[in-house]
C-alpha cells in the first residue's frame, strides 16, 4: 500500500459518498419543508372555513305552474292522441305524456 496521496479510485469513491450524503440530506430537507408548507396551508384553510360566514340558504323552489284549465288539458290530450295516431309518438310515449299532464 502506498502512503501519501489517495488513488484515483479512492478519490472517486470518497466523492461519491459525499455526493450521495449531500443528496440524501437535500432530499430530506426539501421533503420536510414541503410537509411544513402543506400543514400551514391546511391550517390556514381550516381557519378560513371557521371564520367564513355560513353560505346563504338556497333559494326557495319556484312556485309550481298553475294547473291548466280543463279545456286546455283536453286539448293537450287530443294533440297527444293525434301525434300517436300519426306515428310521431309510440303508445308508451303517449301514455307517459298523458299521465304527466293528468298529474299536474
Amino acid at each position: 500500500m502506498r502512503v501519501g496521496r489517495p488513488s484515483l479510485l479512492q478519490t472517486a469513491a470518497r466523492t461519491a459518498v459525499v455526493a450521495g450524503s449531500a443528496t440524501a440530506v437535500t432530499g430530506r430537507t426539501a421533503r420536510r419543508q414541503a410537509e411544513r408548507v402543506q400543514q400551514a396551508g391546511e391550517s390556514a384553510a381550516s381557519e378560513q372555513q371557521q371564520m367564513a360566514p355560513p353560505p346563504p340558504p338556497p333559494p326557495p323552489p319556484p312556485a309550481s305552474a298553475p294547473t291548466p284549465a280543463v279545456g286546455n288539458l283536453i286539448e293537450q290530450v287530443r294533440e297527444l292522441s293525434q301525434l300517436r295516431d300519426s306515428g310521431a309518438l309510440t303508445e308508451e310515449e303517449f301514455e307517459t305524456q298523458k299521465a304527466r299532464l293528468l298529474n299536474q
